[in-house]
């Protein structure tokens, strides 16, 4: 008996939108994936801000936000994973993050706000 292998190719993400309650991923084969912002808990704590604030890796093969040190693949989403990270991992990086959140507005308590632009989706 002889079996053959089914090659299936991932198509690349080309465009990607969050939400307060959704992640969105424009696929190059046109295809649109829409997951539950829930399953990745530091998108779902991050900022607008931060969320907007994202890089495609290798061509589109991934997704990366620097702020909040998640990274998503496509052929993840197409297989439905939801983060991997451990409660205990998840635990740390959100206390390490409320105490950067905490020092950095005690520092620029009482600064006027500088004009400037900031670089979204490099």
């Amino acid at each position: 008996m002889s079996t053959s292998a089914i090659e299936i190719e991932v198509p690349f993400a080309e465009n990607v939108t969050v939400s307060d309650d959704t992640l969105c991923v424009d696929l190059s084969d046109g295809r649109s994936i829409s997951v539950p912002l829930a399953w990745y808990p530091r998108l779902s704590h991050g900022s607008s801000v931060e969320r907007k604030r994202w890089r495609m890796i290798g061509r589109g093969v991934g997704i990366h936000w620097e702020d909040l040190d998640e990274d998503i693949s496509v052929e993840g989403l197409l297989a439905g994973k939801r983060s991997g990270e451990s409660q205990a991992s998840f635990s740390n990086w959100l206390a390490k993050r409320s105490s950067r959140l905490t020092t950095r507005s005690t520092r620029t308590r009482g600064k006027a706000p500088r004009a400037g632009g900031q670089k979204i989706n490099g």
